[in-house]
Formats: structure tokens, C-alpha cells, sequence
């Protein structure tokens, strides 16, 4: 077999921060992906029924295996969190008001195991082996980490940094938030992403990073790597700028008052494509590029409005064949792998759930609860909060 035979091309729909929402008559269903990926925030609140809602929307996206990490906003997938949230609410709540919104212990984590005959796998921090229907063996790491002074789920506090364990041959990584340098200034240009996460990638080089969680930093960038990295890598000293490329962003899609007429007509037809094609495209990762270039994408979906949906991403990778191959399951048993995905394999992310009252009480006895009386955090920026 050629060294072009061991490779598979491989499709990949991108998307992030769909916060509930349906995303009725958006879903690129014309398109038919090898895999989707959901960079977490499926909910707004945590509700079962979003929950259920983001289960329905990945059920309609044409590809066999559909890989999901929780967010910040997903927070009832993390126990100690929203047990904190639970306690914190005065006068103690109503467990049939609970149950009603958040249902019983691990019930949103069911959901996931229930929704994985359909191919949807919810994944927990680490790195996870698939054998894809197309023969490709495909390598991910996964982290729903963020760093925040909040009290929202899977978050860590930025002093105290946070160790992403990525893998050598990982070939796609998957956080909800974005590194920090790369597609991760909000809407007051200050910079949101980890030092920690853009440290571990750079060592990694992996053909693709995917996230979500700061809306307005939607977008792809190609960054090229220098050839030796600093002890501590930063997007500062270590991206090659001239040899890296920014593929779009929100202000190369939408107008802005500075634009020419030419500028702005060619930003209308390039908005229509895309619209009508329902989501965006990046020419293929070639494994020439392994090593040498990670393609960042921020795939959030949610804009300032419901209203103002942004597109997912479809992205094609190259990986190496999986027949004859032996992968290391999540259960931690050695198998010979197929040709496709063991839909009974362990890869469920992490399932402790706790019951709660109405979202705005537990968020509002939050608040107080880590903001009250603590200069710190009551001064938080505001993507610190979300």
C-alpha cells in the first residue's frame, strides 16, 4: 500500500454555543460529514429540555459519529458545581420544582448514553481513539475547561492555570474555550483565551483545534508554528505570523462603515454563499501541514441575538488508516477495532448531575454566593462571566 493509500481523507462539521436553540432550517442536512463535533454550551440553562433540544439538532447533522464536550453554561453536568448552586439558594428549594426543570441525579447524562445508538458520544476531559467508518483512525482530545472566577460548570481559576494533557498524535482538539491569542477577543477587544490551553496546542501541533465559548471571536486561522518553541510557548513568540493566514472572521463576512463599496459587495456575495451553503469551509489539513500548521477554529454559533446565528464549519483532515490497526478503547480494554465505531464503548463524558430549581434563582444565589462580598470576582471582566 502507497504512503497516499494509508491516508484517509476525512470530513469534519464544526460547531459551538448552539445554547438550546433548534437552529431550524440552518442545519447544513445537504451535507454529509464523516464526523460532527459540538464544542460544548449545548444549553443556555442546563434544563433537561435543552438538553433534549441539542440531541434533536445533532440527530439531524448527516454524519455517523457526532462528538460532544459540556460547557460552562452545560453545568449540571458537573456535580460539585451544581450541588454549590443547589445549597446556595435560601429558602431551601422544591424537589418536585427541581426535578421538573433539571430531573434526577445523572438524568441529563442519560440522555447522552441513550442518544449513543444514534452516534452521539458525550466526551469526558482526555484523549479518545476512533476507528471511522471511512477507515480512518482518528485521535481527539477533549476538555470542557475554562478559566473563570465564576461559579458556572468546568471552570478553574485563572491563577491557578489548568494542565491540558494532549496527547503526541493527537489529530483534532476539542475545548470550549479558546486559547489565548487566537480567535478569543470579545466584543471589548480584551483578550479571553488560556496561556495554559495555546502552551499545551503548540506542543501538540495538532492538524486541527476547535471551541467555542467567546461568541464574538467566531472564525478560522491557520498558524504556522516556529521551528523551536520557547520553554513556555505564547502566542507572542512562537506562531509564525508571516506564514500564517486568517481564513475569515466577523469582520470579513459583515460590513462594517469602513468598508469600500468593493469591499462591501464582495463581503455580501461571500455572506450569501455561505449562507445558502449553510456553513463555511476550509480547504483540506494535508498531512504535510501535521506538525508545521494548526487550523484554529472558534465554530460558536450564538451572536449578540438569538436572531444572529453564525455558521459552523466544515473542515477536512487527512488521518491514517485504521484496518489492521489496534486502538486502546476508553474502557481501557485492548480490541481489535473495526471499521466503525463501537457504539458500546465507554466514551461518555461526565455524567454527575444534581437537581435544580428554577435557572434564575440557582444562577441569581450564585452570583451572590461568589460575588457578594469578593472584590475579585465582583470585578470580574464580563467573558469571565459567562
Amino acid at each position: 500500500m502507497s504512503a497516499q493509500e494509508r491516508l484517509v481523507k476525512t470530513s469534519v462539521l464544526i460547531l459551538s454555543d448552539t445554547h438550546g436553540m433548534t437552529l431550524e432550517g440552518r442545519v447544513p442536512d445537504q451535507i454529509k460529514a464523516d464526523v460532527c463535533i459540538h464544542a460544548g454550551d449545548l444549553t443556555e440553562e442546563s434544563k433537561l429540555e435543552e438538553f433534549r433540544s441539542a440531541i434533536a439538532l445533532l440527530r439531524k447533522i448527516n454524519a455517523p459519529l457526532k462528538l460532544v464536550i459540556a460547557g460552562n453554561h452545560d453545568f449540571t453536568l458537573d456535580t460539585a458545581i451544581f450541588k454549590a448552586k443547589i445549597h446556595a439558594v435560601q429558602p431551601p428549594l422544591e424537589p418536585e420544582l427541581v426535578k421538573t426543570f433539571y430531573g434526577d441525579y445523572e438524568e441529563a447524562g442519560k440522555l447522552f448514553t441513550d442518544a449513543a445508538q444514534d452516534g452521539i458520544h458525550l466526551l469526558n476531559e482526555g484523549t479518545h481513539d476512533f476507528c471511522l467508518q471511512n477507515g480512518g483512525k482518528l485521535r481527539v482530545y477533549a476538555s470542557p475547561y475554562t478559566p473563570s472566577l465564576g461559579d458556572w460548570g468546568f471552570q478553574y481559576h485563572p491563577n491557578l492555570g489548568h494542565d491540558f494533557a494532549i496527547e503526541e498524535d493527537t489529530h483534532i482538539v476539542v475545548t470550549h474555550g479558546p486559547p489565548r491569542g487566537i480567535l478569543d477577543r470579545t466584543s471589548n477587544r480584551e483578550r479571553a483565551g488560556c496561556p495554559d490551553l495555546f502552551a499545551a496546542v503548540a506542543r501538540a501541533r495538532p492538524q486541527v483545534h476547535c471551541f467555542g465559548h467567546i461568541h464574538e471571536g467566531w472564525g478560522a486561522k491557520m498558524v504556522a508554528w516556529r521551528g523551536t518553541l520557547r520553554e513556555t510557548p505564547s502566542f507572542l513568540t512562537d506562531i509564525d505570523n508571516a506564514a500564517s493566514s486568517l481564513i475569515e472572521q466577523l469582520s470579513t463576512v459583515h460590513e462594517t462603515r469602513f468598508d469600500t463599496p468593493e469591499e462591501a459587495a464582495l463581503k455580501r456575495k461571500k455572506l450569501k454563499e455561505y449562507t445558502a451553503q449553510k456553513c463555511c469551509s476550509v480547504p483540506t489539513v494535508s498531512e504535510h501541514v501535521a506538525g508545521k500548521k494548526t487550523l484554529f477554529v472558534n465554530a460558536s454559533i450564538k451572536g449578540e441575538s438569538d436572531e444572529d446565528l453564525q455558521l459552523p464549519w466544515l473542515v477536512d483532515v487527512v488521518l491514517p488508516r485504521a484496518s489492521e490497526s489496534t486502538v486502546v478503547p476508553l474502557s481501557g480494554q485492548t480490541e481489535k477495532v473495526d471499521d466503525v465505531v463501537d457504539d458500546d464503548a465507554d466514551i461518555s463524558a461526565t455524567r454527575d448531575s444534581v437537581k435544580g430549581k428554577d435557572s434564575k434563582s440557582i444562577e441569581a444565589a450564585g452570583r451572590k454566593r461568589v460575588r457578594g462580598d469578593d472584590d475579585e470576582a465582583g470585578s470580574q471582566p464580563e467573558w469571565r462571566k459567562r
